[in-house]
């Protein structure tokens, strides 16, 4: 092997993957942001490389220099026996990323705990045209019986939508539901399905019912230590604030201001130095919990950490299973884990919707799975139950 090339969705991937990569020696090039910053030393060594100074070269690339025209050059010049290591490479299957992937690697492996991307069979098959196909796979319950992760408690949350969030969900959904009958995937971002998809999405996510579950539940938690607190990417009528706000912000000012609990954001604006002392942070417990949008769902390893509360899941099952990775991780002093799942429940006339109950029953086999092997199963069973029920699907 002359040449290792990792790519990953993150910058702080590539900081973690960094520190892996000298646990075995190699000093990789960290290949992200500004060209002029890596682009001079991976030069060198590709030179180096090809003129038989040195025998082997090692970069961390994130996918969006990646794909970029600079780095694919480069690619052009790495030796032939490469190993290409995608991480999450459920993100290689996206139109330009798909496009990108190198004929001229012949080794490659894919990372993910969820290859197949949701609604896009043709990105899917793109990811195992390139990579293969699955040579390693462990589901959630054999993971379990082998100790590979942690036992948890699973405490699913109700929530109702209030009346004009009602009102706003049934049109979403109706104009989503005739659209979706023509719709053969909906990966394209401008689509209006898409656009649809989105706002409804952002309407369940930051539901204003949610802060105040959120307040329930935390009154009696406040010496919480490290928790991560999921929201979702939209703006709330937040009762915190008196004024619309983004729901991470209304969470944060909830927990933070109100209750005492020492959190901090993390989000996409959250710089690279940020992230890592937020996460020392968190490990150290300087901090109780972080909250975020999606930047932890793939990838952050703080094994210790043992409380979830999410506040918002899309109905694309891989982000489920990526943040219950975080949490899932075995650790020194861990006996268990505890995941706080608020759930919204769709107003009763959405029900008759072929594609609304569609998407219920696919949400529901989710529920159900991660309840039964829950440690509490028969408490968490019986709150799915009580959601089955109002939604007349208690055959699943």
């Amino acid at each position: 092997l002359q040449g290792l090339v990792i790519v990953c969705p993150y910058q702080h991937l590539v900081a973690q993957w960094e520190d892996e990569c000298k646990n075995f020696n190699i000093e990789a090039v960290m290949c992200f942001q500004n060209r002029r910053r890596w682009e001079p030393r991976l030069d060198n060594l590709l030179y180096n490389v090809q003129a038989g100074a040195q025998p082997f070269i090692a970069c961390i690339a994130t996918n969006t220099t990646f794909v970029s025209d600079g780095f694919q050059q480069k690619l052009r010049n790495f030796p032939t026996n490469t190993l290409l290591i995608a991480d999450e490479v459920h993100n290689m299957g996206a139109i330009k990323a798909r496009t990108k992937l190198p004929a001229n690697v012949p080794l490659r492996i894919g990372l993910s705990a969820t290859p197949e991307r949701w609604f896009d069979d043709v990105g899917t098959q793109a990811i195992f045209d390139y990579f293969g196909d699955v040579c390693v796979e462990l589901g959630l319950k054999e993971a379990l019986d082998i100790g590979a992760l942690c036992q948890y408690r699973y405490y699913p949350i109700l929530v109702e939508l209030t009346e004009d969030e009602q009102d706003k969900y049934l049109e979403l959904s109706s104009k989503i539901s005739r659209l979706m009958a023509q719709a053969d995937s909906i990966e394209d971002e401008d689509s209006p399905l898409t656009a649809l998809l989105i706002k409804r999405a952002r309407l369940v996510a930051t539901a204003e019912n949610k802060l105040i579950e959120l307040r329930r539940l935390m009154n009696d938690k406040r010496d919480i230590a490290q928790a991560l607190f999921y929201c979702g990417d939209g703006v709330v009528d937040s009762a915190v604030t008196d004024e619309e706000t983004r729901q991470v912000r209304a969470v944060t000012q909830l927990l933070g201001s109100d209750m005492g609990i020492r959190v901090a954001t993390y989000t996409a604006e959250t710089t690279v130095q940020d992230r890592k002392e937020l996460l020392q942070g968190l490990e150290t417990r300087r901090l109780q919990g972080l909250v975020a949008i999606k930047c932890l769902d793939e990838g952050v390893d703080i094994p210790s950490i043992d409380t979830a509360v999410i506040l918002a899941s899309s109905t694309n099952p891989r982000q489920f299973i990526q943040r219950r990775g975080r949490i899932l991780r075995n650790y020194l002093g861990k006996p268990d884990a505890s995941i706080y799942d608020m759930i919204v429940v769709p107003p009763e006339s959405a029900y008759t919707m072929p594609s609304e109950r569609s998407l219920m029953e696919k949400e529901l086999r989710r529920f159900t799975e991660f309840a039964d092997l829950a440690k509490n199963h028969f408490e968490a069973r019986h709150v799915v139950w009580e959601l089955q029920k109002k939604l007349g699907l208690t055959d699943i």
